[in-house]
Order: C-alpha cells, then structure tokens, then sequence
C-alpha cells in the first residue's frame, strides 16, 4: 500500500471537491456520504500504509514516493513528492482516524445547518492540507500544508460568518496566524540558502556538515521556524486566536486541537529535530516558552465558566507541555503527547457539542453556571466525558497519565527543575480545573432552565459512538508508552530511528550532575507517584469547592477580587494587544494610509491626471469651432509662420 500513499491526502480532496461543487444540489444523505466514506478511505490506506511500514526493518522504515517534479528554475527544484516514516505514519493515523470520528459526529451535529455540504467541504479541505503538511518530503510542500490548515481555520471558524463574533475570530486566527508564518517562511527561505535544498533528506543529512552547532545560523533558522509553530500551535505571544476560535461549530473546534491545525507546530518542531539540536538557545527558548504557556494558560482555566473556552485553554497548555517536551530534547515524548491528547481531547470537544446540543434553546448553552445535574440524563456523555477528563488529569491507568509523566520525567532528569516545578504546577491547576468542568456541569444540583430540563435526552447514536470510541483510546492508548520501569516503550522503539542518537544530549550533563543514572528506576516511581499525587490533589480540591463546600469559590472570589478579575479576564492580554498593536495600526490605517497616502496621495495622482487632460481638452475645445474660414485662417497662419521661419533663418 506504501505505493498508494498518495491516495490518503488525495481522498479527502476529491470529497472536498464533489461537496463544495455539488453539494447543494444533491442529497444531505449523499453529502454526508462522500464526506465520511473519503475520510474513512483514507483512514483504511493510512492504516494499510501504516502496516506495510511496519513491516521493514527499523532501520529501513522510511519510504518516499516522488510524483512529479514541482518546480525547476535554475538551482531551485522541488520534486512534489510524499514521504512516509514512524513520525509521519503516527501523524497521519491520527489526523484521518480521529479527523474520520469527527466527520460522523457531525452528521448528527450539522444535520440541521442549511450550510451543510460548504461545511463538509471546508472539513475534507482541512484534512487534505493537514495530510499534506505531515506527508510532504520537503519543506515547501509542508509550507503547502501549512497555509492550507490556516486558511480552512479561518473558514470554519467563522462558518457562523453572519455573526459578527464569529467573523472577527476567524478574521483575527488569519492575521495572527500570518505573523507566525511570515517567521516560517524565512525560516524555510534561509534554509534554502544555507544548503541549497529544501528537501528534508538533504538538510538533515547535511547539517553536520554545513552548520555550526550553537551557530547564528542555526540559531536563527529553528528560531524563526519556532515563531511559525507559536502561531500555529498557539503559544505565548500568539496564543489569542485560539480561545477565539470557539466561535467555530464543536465538531470544528475538535478537529482543530485533536486533529490538525494546532498539532502542526509540534510536528515541525519534531521533524527538525537535527537542526534543533544544534541550537542550544532555541531549545532553551522552545522549553520555557512551553512550560511558560502551560502554567499560563491553565490559570486562565480556572475561572472560566464557557465550557468550550475552558477546553479550549486546557489546549494551549497542553501544547506548551509538548514544546517543553521538544526543548528539552524528548521528541519522542512530545509526539507520544500528541497522539493521547488526541484523543482525550477530541472527546472532551465532541462531549462538549454532545451537551451544547442537548440543551439547544437555552439563553447560554455554552455557559457551566446554568447546567448541573446532567449525568442522568446523559449517561453515555457523562461517561466518556468523565473517562477523558481522567486521561487528561493524568490518573493511571489513562493515556494521558502515561504521556505526560514522561514529559516530566525527562525535564527533571534532563536538569531542568525549575521548568519541572512549573509544569508539575500546571498538572494540578490542569486536574483542578478540568474536574470544576465535570462537577459544574454533570453534577450537582441542576441549574438549567425549567423548560429545557424537561426536554433534556442522549445525544443520537451518531454523535454518542464516536465518544465512546475515543473514550476507549483514551483509557488503551497510553500502554503503546509504557515507562521503563513497567515493561517496554514501543513509541521509543518505533520512533528512535526517526531522531537522531543525541535526542537526549542537552540533558547529559545535567544528568551527571544529578548522579540519577544509578537509581533511574527509583527516581521514575517517585517521579510518577509525585505525578500521580499531584493530579488527585487537584481533583479532591476541585470536589471539596464545587460539590461539596459550593459557596467557597463565591467567598473567595469576593475577598480577592483583584485577582479574581485579573484572570477572569485573562490578564488583559487581548486589551494589551489591541492598545499596543490592533488599535496604532488602526489609527495609523485611518489618519496617514486612508485619508493622506490613499485619498491625498494616490488618489490625488490619478484625480489631478485626469483633471489636467480635462483642462487641456477644455483649451483644445476653443479651437474646434467647426466654421471653415477659422481652419483656413489657422491653415494660412501656420504656413505664413514656417515660410518666415525659413526666410529668417
């Protein structure tokens, strides 16, 4: 199957294109159907692919297929061609797996919207850019993917595009989003320039060679290519778009932080591994900014009360753990993250739509404060919802325990405690949190409206199998993980080959020093038992004050209102964008660009030419009079006038 890998990214186009072309004039049944079944074809070629990777060699676990040669001009070539190894095999599983889940929930979410076939359109098109991202062999193909995972966020991020909510998230994802790239696209540019390839066999093959480690240009190359992926994975300083992004229908919300778009700076960070290893200082800058991020945004989760806002900052910091995971060297970790939270999340967002759709006709069916009490009505929800939030909390024996034990168990092997003490941190605000969502929406006494409380059901079969299927991965898929005191880690036996033998070098010295390398095994049980502790301390605080003591939270909102409002308001940071950047560059736009360069300026250019040929033909009018003696008076001038010139002369 190997050979048909062009397939996986060339499904989810043709549905794009036979749903955006005729949708609307064909069956909902049928639009549904070419969504799904491209998808899930995909799914199954990934998975043949996957199997077919699986049986090489370790050593000979990569394959790349070139279609055809792209662009050639001069020294530039770009072959268009498809690249299959463990890291990759892993990212496509995951983007057409839980992309396929997400596309069968929406049959039962979408049902009703009358854009129906343009939304399945702009789905298909998201999976195709994100598989192209994560398929392509060089770095020009990936920038393909890049901008194509960006433009279809901001397409269905503001699907809602008559609401102007709507319109504005998806229009400031766009823009924030151009910032990152245009960091990238240098980033790749210098590359270029530095080897004369933009093939990613060639660069990472000759990176020894024609960079310095620790060197400006290696420094700045990871650097700018690192400022893309705080774009694309929204990390600070480009992490607002994302919470905005909520604006978006669920399912796209999901698809979005489970399955594509925000995974994409990880990945790339990954697959430049050997470039940033060689950059110290960009892997110290990849390690705090994650940890930074991580803390950052799981204080803002704490007051949150928009049950997919609260989701949507559990994201952001859940991605800062996988850049801390990059920065200190433990790709493979990071990765592993990558897929657990995959699916914890994505069931976490479908759980969310799965709620959203049971309380429809609500003031606010978004808004925790007016749920409660919905675990009866919602079982099958409840559960997987409940099974995720597990997972994510990192409580043995879920997936997310497992991923995110191992990220902190490198960062405080590798030296790093202090960022360890950061992220052990946000793992309790992160478990705390997550259980005021479970216990402020499913439990306790109900809040929602009379009149919708009598209607409260299940979500349909469609929209409730893909949860439990998520749920499932999401208690199974952290034992492909395993620590090394409990058996053996297939993820690092499968992705090993992929990153280079110095994966861990940034940390050896640190290790030495800690003189841990005797009592490994020792320091892994306390580390996950820290862990482990850690996330149950969150979870009995967050009992203690939303079911059991539920008038603590109000008292102490009350007694330290400052800071109450500081981090409800998350710092003020989209306020502190808006005075510092958004609104100079409005005014600028408006009083110099608009009204001096535009309409003085340009418009004054183009106004004054025309009115200067209109005075000029109003003097040229006088002597269009159309009587014969006045053109022979002119004649016999004109020729009165030469005559005497050659006379004079």
């Amino acid at each position: 199957m190997l050979n048909y890998i062009y397939l996986i990214p060339l499904l989810p186009l043709i549905g794009a294109i036979v749903n955006g072309l005729f949708g609307y004039r064909i069956r909902k049944g049928w639009v549904g159907f070419w969504a799904c079944g491209s998808t899930g074809l995909s799914f199954a070629a990934a998975v043949l692919a996957f199997l077919d990777l699986l049986s090489l060699a370790p050593e000979h676990r990569i394959f790349e297929q070139v279609l055809f040669t792209w662009i050639s001009s001069g020294d530039f070539i770009v072959e268009a061609g498809l690249q299959v190894d463990p890291l990759s095999g892993i990212m496509m599983l995951i983007v057409t797996g839980v992309g396929f889940l997400i596309h069968v929930y929406s049959i039962g979410y979408m049902g009703h919207e009358y854009g129906y076939p343009r939304y399945f359109s702009y789905l298909n098109l998201f999976m195709f850019s994100m598989l192209v991202l994560v398929l392509g062999n060089n770095f020009l193909l990936m920038f393909i993917g890049w901008e194509g995972v960006g433009l279809c966020s901001y397409l269905l991020i503001g699907y809602y595009y008559e609401k102007q909510s709507a319109s504005d998230a998806g229009k400031k994802a766009f823009v924030m989003n151009r910032i990152g790239d245009f960091g990238f696209a240098l980033g790749v540019m210098l590359i270029f320039v530095t080897f004369g390839s933009i093939d990613y066999t060639t660069v990472f093959s000759e990176a020894h060679e024609k960079l310095a480690a620790g060197g400006v240009i290696v420094t700045t190359i990871t650097l700018l290519l690192f400022l893309g992926a705080t774009g694309k994975s929204a990390q600070i300083p480009l992490y607002t778009w994302l919470p905005d992004a909520m604006e978006g229908p669920t399912p796209v919300s999901a698809l979005i932080h489970a399955a594509t778009m925000v995974t994409a700076g990880v990945y790339m960070v990954a697959r430049c591994s050997a470039l940033f290893l060689m950059a110290p200082v960009a892997m110290n800058v990849v390690a705090i900014i994650g940890a930074v991020t991580a803390i950052f945004a799981a204080s803002i989760g704490l007051f949150q009360n928009d049950i997919k806002r609260v989701l949507a900052y559990s994201t952001v910091s859940q991605l800062g753990y996988m850049f801390l995971a990059c920065g200190v060297g433990a790709f493979t970790a990071a990765i592993f993250h990558v897929m657990t939270h995959a699916f914890f999340k994505a069931c976490l967002f479908l759980g969310s739509g799965s709620v959203i759709h049971a309380l429809h006709g609500a003031k606010d069916p978004q808004d925790m404060r007016y749920m409660g009490g919905l675990k009866n009505h919602m079982p099958r929800t409840y559960w997987t919802f409940a099974i995720s939030t597990l997972a994510i909390a990192g409580i043995f024996p879920f997936a997310g325990f497992f991923s995110k034990d191992e990220i902190l168990y490198e960062t405080f092997i590798g030296g790093h405690k202090v960022l360890w003490g950061i992220a052990a941190v946000a793992a309790f605000l992160t478990a705390f949190y997550m259980f005021r969502l479970v216990f402020m929406t499913f439990h306790g006494k109900s809040r929602v409206d009379h009149e919708i409380e009598h209607h409260l059901h299940e979500s349909p079969n469609v929209m409730t199998m893909p949860l439990v299927i998520l749920a499932f991965l999401a208690t199974i898929g952290g034992f492909v993980g395993l620590p090394a005191v409990m058996g053996t880690n297939i993820m690092h036996e499968f992705l090993g080959p992929v990153f280079t033998s110095h994966e861990h070098a940034g940390a050896v010295h640190h290790t030495a020093e800690l003189d841990l390398s005797r009592n490994a095994f020792i320091w892994e049980w306390i580390l996950m038992g820290i862990s482990l502790a850690i996330a149950i301390s969150g979870i009995f605080l967050a009992r203690n004050l939303y079911i059991i003591s539920t008038d603590i939270p109000e008292r102490l909102a009350s007694r330290y209102q400052s800071v109450h409002r500081l981090i409800f308001n998350k710092y003020y940071i989209d306020e502190l964008y808006d005075a510092v950047f958004v609104n100079p560059i409005k005014n600028i736009s408006a009083s110099f660009l608009w009204k001096i360069f535009d309409v003085k300026i340009i418009d004054g250019i183009v106004n004054d030419t025309a009115d200067f040929f209109m005075e000029f033909g109003q003097l040229l009018r006088r002597y269009q009079t159309g009587l014969v003696r006045n053109y022979a008076f002119s004649m016999l001038f004109g020729g009165l006038v030469i005559i005497g010139y050659y006379l004079l002369k």
